[in-house]
Parts: structure tokens; C-alpha cells; sequence
């Protein structure tokens, strides 16, 4: 999967072969945000053109837009894993929390 990020706003993008150009969404909000483009020059102007768009349309109607991914997440986890990761955390002088998010990190950098 392709990412672009302006703003604080990541979009997915993916490549059409029936309308032979590539097309995006924002990714991480419910408001609907797409677009698309010929070429990643014009695909990155975009993507650009329709956050400020959505960000300016919110403004007009006097609504809060959504924001994509506060940092908080909650999972639910086998009690066993959930067990083994609090004691690896604890070994390593972490936090839970400390310990997830480097997990993360470094599942995140190897795609």
C-alpha cells in the first residue's frame, strides 16, 4: 500500500486500471475525502488541494473536522501475550505503553 501524508492527513493510494489513474482517500477519518491523478505530480496537488478543501469546508459550515489518529488505542489481546509483553516491558525497565509503541515501530518500519 502507497501513503501520502500532508497536514497531519494520511491517504491511501492505489492505481485504477479501469479509469487508468491513480486514486486516493483519506485514510483514518469517516468523513468521505477522495481524489485522483494522472501522474504522481498531479496525484500529490491533489491530494493536497482536497485537504484544504475539506479543512475550508469545514470552517464554512462551522464544524470541527475530523482528526485521523489521536494516539490512543485500545486492543484487546490474548491474557497470555498481554502477560508476556508486561513482564518484557518490565525487564526492560518500560512501560507497557513504551514497550507497544517501539513494537509498533519497528513492525511499521519493516513494511
Amino acid at each position: 500500500m502507497n501513503v501520502m501524508n500532508y497536514k497531519e492527513y494520511s491517504a491511501r493510494i492505489e492505481y485504477s486500471d479501469e479509469d487508468e489513474c491513480f486514486v486516493g482517500h483519506v485514510a483514518g477519518i469517516r468523513d468521505v475525502v477522495g481524489f485522483h491523478g494522472e501522474s504522481v505530480a498531479y496525484l500529490k496537488a491533489a491530494f493536497e488541494e482536497a485537504v484544504d478543501d475539506y479543512l475550508a469546508t469545514c470552517k464554512k459550515l462551522k464544524r470541527s473536522p475530523q482528526r485521523p489518529y489521536s494516539g490512543k488505542v485500545m486492543l484487546r489481546i490474548d491474557p497470555g501475550v498481554h502477560a508476556k509483553a508486561a513482564m518484557l516491558a518490565e525487564a526492560e525497565g518500560k512501560s507497557l505503553n513504551a514497550w507497544a509503541q517501539e513494537a509498533f515501530r519497528r513492525a511499521v518500519a519493516s513494511h
